[in-house]
């Protein structure tokens, strides 16, 4: 059974991910969560058979806000796009959903910085999900040319973190 903490932590990184719906199945405990407008919904079963064929609740999905955006605006933005067009040949990216960290702790210096040479087996970063702290390894040889995420930043599956340009 997950204690109250690990329930916690998990309704955070649901309510602050894209993801509407999170289920969580261990020794015959399920932990559903829905998002339901603002605020996440946590259903919890314990140790009870689930029916083979129960009724699927339909998912409402938000719709997107959509906002203007002034012509400076879309000018001002554009230009540090054309300026990180840089040249790399592999992206490593998070392989879960998480909290980024880009130094051990905060009063070490990071584990790469912009021109850091990499090995595959070179940690470049942690990514701590339901206190667990998971080092990130490059894959690669080659060097850093572009960090796409901040310090203490939320990333998500998939998400590319850093640009490589290899040997």
């Amino acid at each position: 059974m997950l204690k109250v903490q690990e329930i916690r932590e998990l309704i955070k990184l649901v309510d602050q991910s894209t993801i509407d719906e999170f289920t969580y199945e261990s020794n015959g405990t399920t932990v559903t969560m829905k998002k339901s407008g603002e605020q996440p919904v946590v259903k919890s079963v314990e140790n009870q058979e689930v029916p083979k064929e129960s009724p699927v609740e339909p998912v409402k999905v938000k719709e997107p806000e959509v906002q203007e955006v002034k012509k400076e605006e879309t000018a001002q933005s554009e230009e540090p796009a054309a300026e990180s067009n840089t040249d790399y040949d592999h992206e490593i990216v998070s392989p879960m959903v998480g909290t980024l960290y880009i130094a051990p702790n905060p009063e070490s210096d990071p584990f790469v910085k912009n021109g850091s040479k990499v090995e595959k087996d070179s940690v470049v970063c942690i990514v701590e999900a339901m206190k667990l702290f998971n080092e990130i390894e490059a894959e690669v040889s080659g060097e850093i040319v572009e960090i796409l995420v901040e310090d203490g930043e939320l990333v998500e599956y998939g998400q590319p973190l850093f640009r490589v340009k290899t040997k």
